[in-house]
């Protein structure tokens, strides 16, 4: 038998460990023939008149205040949800940090990638890029042996195109003789290098040829020739070629010579020049 301490029930059923009434635990009960009270399960009790029973049992323990109420068959049972959604907090965080790890050094390793395959390039190519440097540098170097070859001469290239009137380039050669003659007479190489061309060939009085370095090699200045004139001039143009003929009279010291004179011209470089010349003296 069990007694609940606070209504003082007696309660038979072995299987009971709480009051039906107040949740009270109950307390086992030691066996008295003197007195029976019982009271079953549902609450209906039945008990003799005589005894103590009656007025209470002096026997019992001493009053106990009720303990707190826990639900039957789960005591301190802890609850399963709290570690569950910390089990579940953690996981997301690591992945969280997985994942800004991966952006963070992901590009990091694509570029260092990209970059040793780039040297790797740079170090494959790098023969035909001697190549094209010594292919580029004998250009360059071609170019300024030319160009240095157009700054002797003193002009730049001009590809402007030929005149094509006759009156118009007789005029212009007949300025570049009278230049061809002030040359000679003051030997200034530098201005005849300018009228003949690289491939002049010439021929001197006595019929003697020569070309341009020998003709700037040996020219000296001529102090003997007072002035000059030139007379019974002509010319034959053929596109960007042309012939002057005439005769020139100089006048030296007391006497006066006259030559026949026969000066071929090239266009280039926008500009006439002398590609031969031949004189024949003209007895007097």
């Amino acid at each position: 038998m069990k007694r609940c301490p606070t209504c003082k029930r007696i309660f038979t059923d072995s299987n009971l460990s709480f009051c039906t009434e107040d949740g009270t635990p109950l307390a086992k009960v030691i066996d008295d023939s003197s007195e029976e009270t019982v009271v079953n399960a549902s609450g209906r009790s039945g008990a003799r008149a005589d005894g103590p029973s009656a007025a209470g049992d002096q026997s019992q323990p001493a009053y106990e205040p009720p303990r707190p109420y826990s639900p039957p068959n789960q005591p301190g049972r802890r609850r399963a949800w709290p570690w569950i959604v910390g089990i579940l907090a953690f996981l997301l965080i690591a992945i969280a940090g997985l994942g800004i790890a991966a952006a963070v050094f992901v590009p990091r390793m694509l570029r260092a990638a990209a970059n040793d395959n780039s040297s790797n390039t740079n170090v494959r190519s790098y023969q035909p890029d001697n190549v094209n440097a010594n292919s580029n540098a004998n250009t360059n170097a071609n170019s300024n042996v030319n160009s240095s070859q157009a700054n002797e001469n003193g002009h730049e290239e001009d590809l402007s195109p030929p005149p094509t009137n006759d009156e118009q380039v007789l005029a212009q050669l007949t300025d570049l003789e009278h230049d061809w003659t002030v040359a000679n007479i003051n030997a200034d190489k530098k201005k005849l290098d300018r009228i003949l061309a690289d491939d002049y060939v010439g021929k001197s009085s006595e019929g003697k040829p020569h070309g341009k370095a020998e003709y700037l090699k040996t020219i000296e200045p001529d102090n003997t020739i007072q002035k000059w004139n030139f007379e019974d001039l002509k010319v034959s143009l053929i596109g960007a070629r042309a012939t002057l003929t005439g005769i020139i009279r100089l006048q030296v010291k007391d006497e006066e010579l006259a030559f026949n004179f026969t000066d071929k011209f090239v266009w280039r470089d926008g500009r006439w020049q002398a590609t031969g010349s031949e004189v024949t003296p003209i007895k007097q």
